[in-house]
């Protein structure tokens, strides 16, 4: 076994990683960029080595900087983690070549997957089945139309070397493919620097269904499936295994599709075979095919490690020291039902946008499996994915590992920014998903309802009054307390629009009074919770600065306005288009004293290796640009400013 190894990642997984090392008596040393000189994995790695700028290009993508660390501390072997180099050969083999081990697949085995067309080739070969569509090399616009033709619509446009939705598109009509095409060309060049892309039949009903593999370059076997179909703009939320309306014989079938796979490439390590699976009919032999392989460790992992047992990394650990595969397949059972949660930084009803922020507020239930690269006071950098942790729970059935997921998303405290907690709350409680009904477009159908905003009640303005007043915990015996009657005070809660007046006083009993649209409560502090008219309150409040939080599924915010303040004028800001994100200006199509019509297409905006366009809220005259192509800007930082209207 290593006796040090260096963990080329960051956040969540490098933490991962590190906490299975240290429980294996390895030593492990992290590198980070300028923008995580403090982060939680720099803290808990026995070593820490600065390799660069907060840009992943000057840090965490340099492969030679990362070996150079792994030398200079006797790192013995580098784990990629997810993301970043993980699937990168030059980079495997730049690290064979230093003569350090790389914890995972050889480089020809992530070269043979790492170009979907290849790939589903090589898979017809080992007798893996695919869907239906073009894999060639001609990459004629009329050539791909008549193969689209030929497959029937509607089809599905996907860049041979993408990866997370990027470069992908759904083309209902022959008219609309050629616009699509060009679209989805568009954007594969700006993620993966290849335009090329393949064709494919549109599944109705589509399911994703992946299956784990593990390899010792010898021989692999699989550890079951995971369900992955709860997705948004091809994005995974929520995870779960075994998949919902499994049967054996499917299982089975797809299981030894997954070690064929794995096996035609000699394949070493951690690794997932996704299958796109028709679920129009149940899931029937017939009706899955191989999408593409993963080769590294994926951020789903956790629910297999919890059906099976079995820690993953440990297993990666010891095959990339020289070990034969631990166990057999006979050897490996499902063990109840998993479900994961991923808690994201991200503004859900703007669509998803990632957000920033410093966590005020952070902290998580007991009983569910927590894995976080972040910690209360960190702040979320505009730099890299926005995920805050995954939240992973299990019971013995499905019903009961759904039940302590809705328990501990209610039990999350997240504050500092906006997440999708609200979100994966709605979503956890969703009657179809609940009801094992799983699909791609679940999400899609269903979103005005998974992110509508819940309305307040009483109790929940109650908690927040109290909270503004000083008591979100234990009120002190003499707090709020007047001599010879109760000493009302007014607190103003503001959401968005609403302003919410609420009076509270401290009783000669010990109780408080709440006053608020013209009722009143009683509110008592006992057994370390607040009891508002006899019942228990739903959730907990918490004040930082100039805001209250509310906790306990639904999250809400209220700010608590400065009667000083000055109030911003009607028009501040009119005529000024900002970033709805941070992110990187990509272009910019207008100068200073250029006419544009409302509508007008100004700038291009990249976040996450998506392309977002930027658009005039009304006919103007361009009157500066605040900022140039290139730039990395903040979210409500202003780009272009149009002249003031006359």
């Amino acid at each position: 076994m290593f006796a040090k190894i260096l963990i080329a990642n960051r956040g969540e997984i490098a933490c991962r990683v590190i906490r299975t090392a240290r429980a294996m008596g390895v030593g492990t040393v992290a590198v980070y960029s300028e923008a995580d000189a403090s982060a939680l994995h720099v803290e808990m790695a026995d070593a820490a080595v600065a390799i660069g700028g907060p840009a992943p290009k000057d840090s965490y993508l340099k492969g030679a900087a990362i070996i150079d660390a792994a030398l200079a501390t006797g790192a013995q072997a580098i784990h990629p983690g997810y993301g970043f180099l993980s699937e990168n050969p030059d980079f495997v083999e730049a690290v064979e070549a230093a003569g350090l081990t790389f914890i995972g697949p050889s480089a020809s085995a992530i070269r043979a997957m790492g170009l979907k067309d290849a790939a589903k080739k090589l898979m017809e070969e080992a007798g893996v089945p695919v869907v239906p569509g073009y894999h060639g090399t001609n990459q004629d616009p009329e050539h791909l139309a008549g193969a689209a033709d030929a497959i029937g619509y509607p089809v599905l446009i996907k860049a041979v070397a993408g990866g997370g939705g990027k470069g992908m598109r759904r083309v209902e009509r022959p008219a609309d493919f050629l616009e699509a095409l060009e679209s989805a060309r568009g954007e594969a060049a700006t993620a993966f620097g290849n335009d090329a892309v393949l064709i494919e039949k549109w599944i109705e009903k589509p399911r994703h269904i992946e299956v784990q593999v593990f390899g010792d370059g010898a021989r692999a076997l699989h550890l079951f499936e995971r369900d992955c179909s709860l997705q948004r703009r091809h994005q995974k939320v929520i995870e779960e295994a075994p998949a919902p309306g499994m049967t054996e014989e499917v299982r089975a079938a797809m299981g030894a599709a997954a070690v064929r796979a794995a096996e035609a490439i000699g394949y070493r390590g951690a690794g997932t075979v996704e299958f796109i699976v028709d679920g129009s009919r149940g899931l029937r032999t017939d009706g899955f095919w191989f999408m593409e392989m993963n080769t590294r460790l994926q951020v789903e992992h956790p629910v297999t490690e919890a059906i099976t047992g079995v820690d993953l990394v440990e297993w990666q650990l010891r095959v990339a020291a020289g070990e034969a595969l631990p166990c057999s397949q006979a050897d490996l059972a499902i063990r109840g039902h998993a479900f994961e949660a991923r808690l994201y930084a991200e503004d859900v009803p703007a669509g998803f946008l990632p957000a920033t922020g410093r966590l005020d507020q952070l902290a998580f239930p007991e009983g569910a499996r927590v894995d976080t690269g972040v910690r209360p006071g960190d702040a979320i950098s505009p730099w890299y994915d926005p995920m805050i942790a995954k939240v992973v729970t299990q019971g013995p059935t499905r019903a009961v590992a759904l039940a302590r997921l809705r328990a501990a998303l209610a039990g999350t405290e997240v504050a500092g920014s906006v997440t999708n907690l609200d979100f994966l709350s709605a979503l956890a409680a969703h009657e179809g998903f609940n009801a094992g009904e799983v699909d791609t477009g679940l999400i899609g159908r269903d979103l005005e309802t998974l992110v509508a905003e819940p309305e307040v009640g009483a109790q929940v303005l109650a908690l927040a009054a109290l909270a503004a007043q000083g008591f979100d915990a234990a009120p002190g015996p003499l707090s709020g307390f007047a001599l010879w009657s109760p000493l009302w005070q007014t607190v103003v809660l503001q959401r968005g629009e609403e302003v919410h007046p609420v009076a509270v006083a401290r009783r000669t009993d010990g109780a408080f009074g709440i006053r608020l649209a013209g009722q009143e409560m009683r509110a008592e502090w006992r057994g370390g919770r607040w009891w508002i008219d006899g019942q228990a309150a739903p959730g907990r409040a918490v004040r930082r600065a100039g805001r209250v939080t509310v906790f306990g599924a639904p999250t809400v915010g209220f700010t608590l306005p400065d009667p000083l303040a000055v109030e911003a004028s009607a028009g501040a800001g009119a005529g000024v288009v900002t970033a709805p994100m941070p992110g990187l200006v990509k272009a910019v199509f207008v100068k200073p004293g250029a006419a544009v019509e409302k509508g007008a297409r100004l700038a291009v905006l990249e976040a996450m290796k998506m392309e977002h366009t930027l658009a005039a809220g009304r006919a103007g005259v361009v009157a500066e640009i605040l900022a140039a192509a290139g730039s990395q800007v903040e979210a409500g930082a202003p780009l272009i400013r149009l002249e003031e209207e006359h």
